[in-house]
């Protein structure tokens, strides 16, 4: 892949999320592009680089684009928090590591900072969905009424604007954050021609918007990528666009409306544009009753506050380090290590383990060690301990610990 002109025209037509990974790659580092999305250490746009430059890709695909031996990432049960994610490395790290054997690819070592990138990007995948059903979407089109004030393709009302512009937009931030914005007007519209407001399914809008992009003509410009957010100023604007006053966030905040971590953990940005876009009148009503108007939302202050609900969630609970050293003897790591100069022999002791200061540090160690660690376990015919989210969390907090005792 070499960098030129036609740059755009490669792009075109790539999977959504998989074109934000080719797109890292062809343009390199780019401080414009590198949004923190989970804080200032972890990158989800490095972490698609990663993705790329490891070879994770000749393994996995995303949504369908990549390697075909191991698990489609973009297609594994949601929710994911980092913790999540941990866990399926290191549960599968030993069939992983035989793999790659059997293929001849070498496994490649990554750092803290490459292993915190990549597991929020495999986070960020949640923002994304498969592409819509087309046939579906022309018929959901006519049934629900849009045809009669928008146009795509020449063919519909002119009371709404055209949509034939969606095709250009790469991400459905665009959507979730247009549909906001336009809802009141769009409710009058609807009202004074006596067309009952439809909702929509999560499925359906997917596959509405699956139609539109079907048959809109193509952009001389290419598409455009609104990517991930950053969660620092999200959480500024949820205060700021007074969306705390009627909504909370893993407890906090009003509870006029649902709390938006519990009912929006884990959701497409697509589910979320079909869920503020139901929701939007009784939204309206109460905003009404408490003096609020309705905040407007550019495409970019939509994915940051996107970006700070998924956050809030993303290490789940912190992890208990006294359950993580009892963690560390019930499953058998004290058979190779020590801890104190007591347990095993045969690797290092815990308790003398530099440097982890961090949940992505640690990651990277266990990650990084586990092709040795899983042969010598083969080699004593101990089974490999696999591990639940809340243990990973468990056992992440007790090396953390041990870390920054040193």
């Amino acid at each position: 892949m070499t960098r030129g002109p036609s740059t755009k025209q490669k792009i075109m037509g790539v999977n959504r999320v998989v074109a934000a990974v080719f797109l890292f790659i062809l343009l390199g580092p780019n401080p414009t592009l590198a949004q923190p999305v989970f804080g200032p250490t972890q990158n989800p746009l490095g972490g698609s680089r990663v993705f790329g430059v490891k070879g994770c890709s000749k393994c996995h695909a995303v949504n369908g684009v990549g390697g075909k031996i191991g698990p489609d990432l973009g297609r594994i049960p949601r929710p994911r928090s980092f913790y999540d994610l941990a866990a399926a490395m290191w549960n599968h790290l030993p069939r992983m590591a035989e793999r790659m054997g059997q293929l001849g690819i070498p496994r490649p070592q990554l750092s803290p900072q490459e292993t915190g990138d990549l597991i929020a990007f495999l986070f960020t995948l949640d923002y994304f969905d498969p592409p819509g059903n087309i046939q579906r979407g022309r018929r959901l089109f006519v049934e629900k009424r849009c045809v009669v004030c928008h146009q795509v393709a020449g063919t519909g009302g002119v009371v709404g604007p055209n949509l034939d512009a969606l095709k250009q937009y790469g991400s459905p931030i665009f959507v979730a954050a247009a549909m906001w914005n336009h809802g009141p007007a769009m409710a009058e519209a609807m009202q004074a021609r006596r067309i009952e407001r439809p909702t929509f399914r999560e499925s359906e809008l997917i596959d509405l918007i699956g139609y539109i992009k079907s048959a809109s003509p193509a952009s001389a410009e290419g598409p455009l990528f609104v990517l991930p957010g950053q969660a620092d100023e999200g959480r500024r604007l949820f205060v700021e666009k007074r969306c705390i006053e009627c909504h909370s966030v893993a407890g906090q905040g009003a509870r006029v409306g649902p709390d938006l971590v519990e009912r929006g953990v884990g959701r497409s940005l697509t589910q979320l544009a079909a869920a503020m876009w139901n929701k939007a009148p009784t939204m309206m009503e109460a905003a009404r009753a408490r003096g609020i108007a309705l905040p407007q939302l550019r495409a970019e202050e939509m994915a940051n506050i996107v970006a700070f609900l998924y956050s809030v969630r993303y290490f789940a609970e912190p992890g208990d380090p006294r359950r993580g050293r009892e963690l560390a003897r019930n499953k058998g790591c004290l058979g190779c290590h020590s801890l104190e100069g007591k347990g095993g022999q045969i690797a290092p002791d815990l308790a003398r383990t530099k440097g982890l200061d961090s949940p992505p540090t640690v990651i990277s160690t266990l990650r990084n060690h586990g092709g040795v660690m899983a042969h010598e376990a083969q080699r004593r015919r101990i089974p490999w301990p696999r591990l639940r989210p809340e243990e990973m969390a468990d056992l992440v907090a007790f090396l953390q610990g041990l870390g920054r005792a040193w």
